[in-house]
């Protein structure tokens, strides 16, 4: 009887001390769960300019025997490095993790992309712990890490790994907007179908700029031979319509280089910050190509001397090519337009002449059925009534007549329609 009150008792002493290890380590779960959010919280608490060293400084402390490694650059895209199973994150789903999810589009997989959180991450068989914090810097906002690995090479590898993959240019154009680069393959698809194969340019205009490109990109080794600096910087002029983009995109498409098109440098107030960056990620990624559109709205007064430092400044360009494209050459600093080495190829978009219409009539007429096309003595009377008509208004003028052949049943002669059309353009236009 006493033997078996005696195990009772034990046995009971042995639940409690397993509820009270249990009690422990749930406790002490609730607390770490409570420090990891009020790091963090505590951190944005803060005044910007000194999260960082904040954040840098309690890591040391809570981490003795770690290496922490800090940055904060967009080539640390640790997302796209998780999607495509380079490594992964065991989330401990207890802790709250800030994540923004963007919506691009009906049909279009929603991206999603971590704001705020402490992770673990598994790479190369290593356990790391990663530490996102995201603040307001300016008019952007900039996520910094901190990686907690057990010794420095481990931490620069992974980093590095993240880095590398995360700069390579994969089906897919880098678009930088508002301050942030994107990878836009919607924009790459769009420029795999323009060729020069459908584009009229007058006189020899296409052939130069493909031999020029083409010539350049296979001549490495007599630059170097000759030590002349490997970069190229090409503005495209001309009064809008007449082709410049659609031969960016065949060039693009045609030289098959890592491309860089920039939107914009001004969203933010660091438009100096934005050019560095672009230059920057550029010479990383060599050959590359640097896209400026209507470079005369991106540089001005404030920004121009910044901006010529990139193009030709003590950093070398090596394999760059800057191309550009302006409707008003004239509202250019000299310093851009006529200095060697900066915009050393410069090509002229003007109005197309009676052959360039004539071709691009001819271009329509072979896309259509035979109802729809326009006959020669209706081609001869359209080139000469088009005159100072853009390639863009050409397009104009064959979409408005084939929705009015359309609207009147088929019924008009697309001749007559075409002419009709021609007339309501000059009008709507008011060209002479």
């Amino acid at each position: 009887m006493t033997l078996a009150i005696n195990m009772s008792l034990l046995r009971s002493e042995e639940e409690n001390e397993e509820q009270s290890t249990k009690h422990k380590a749930q406790s002490a779960k609730r607390e770490t769960i409570m420090a990891t959010e009020n790091f963090i919280r505590n951190a944005l608490l803060l005044p910007n300019d000194v999260i960082a060293y904040h954040v840098g400084k309690e890591l040391a402390e809570l981490y003795p025997n770690k290496t922490i490694v800090a940055g904060y650059n967009w080539s640390f895209d640790l997302d796209a490095f998780v999607r495509a199973e380079k490594c992964a994150v065991v989330a401990d789903k207890s802790v709250f993790h800030q994540v923004r999810t963007n919506w691009e589009g009906a049909g279009k997989r929603e991206r999603q992309q971590i704001e705020n959180s402490w992770l673990n991450v598994l790479w190369g068989g290593q356990l790391f712990d990663v530490l996102l914090i995201s603040w307001t810097e300016g008019c952007r906002t900039i996520r910094h890490h901190w990686v907690i690995a057990d010794d420095l090479q481990m931490a620069n590898g992974f980093v590095a790994a993240v880095c590398e993959w995360s700069c390579e240019v994969r089906d897919e154009i880098v678009v930088f907007q508002d301050g942030y680069f994107q990878k836009n393959t919607e924009l790459y698809n769009s420029i795999k179908t323009a060729t020069f194969d459908n584009l009229i340019l007058r006189d020899s205009l296409k052939d130069d700029i493909q031999n020029d490109f083409e010539h350049f990109f296979n001549s490495r080794e007599m630059y170097d031979r000759y030590q002349i600096p490997w970069k190229r910087g090409a503005i495209f002029i001309g009064p809008p319509g007449n082709g410049k983009t659609h031969t960016i995109k065949a060039l693009i498409n045609q030289l098959d280089k890592p491309c860089i098109y920039v939107r914009s440098f001004k969203p933010t107030d660091d438009e100096q910050e934005n050019m560095a960056e672009v230059f920057k990620r550029a010479r990383m990624t060599t050959p590359c190509l640097i896209v400026l559109e209507d470079l005369d709205s991106m540089i001005d007064e404030k920004n121009r001397s910044f901006f010529l430092n990139e193009l030709d400044g003590f950093e070398t360009n090596t394999g760059i090519v800057v191309l550009a494209t302006t409707n008003h050459p004239e509202k250019l600093d000299t310093a851009i337009l006529d200095r060697p080495s900066r915009f050393d190829r410069k090509y002229t978009f003007d109005l197309p002449g009676d052959r360039e219409r004539g071709a691009y009539i001819n271009n329509w007429n072979h896309q259509l059925q035979e109802e729809l096309r326009v006959s020669e003595e209706g081609t001869t009377e359209v080139v000469r009534q088009t005159e100072a008509f853009s390639f863009a208004y050409m397009k104009e003028l064959f979409v408005a007549s084939l929705v009015q052949w359309v609207s009147s049943g088929g019924k008009q002669k697309m001749d007559d329609v075409i002419l009709a059309q021609v007339k309501q353009l000059r009008e709507q236009s008011k060209m002479k």
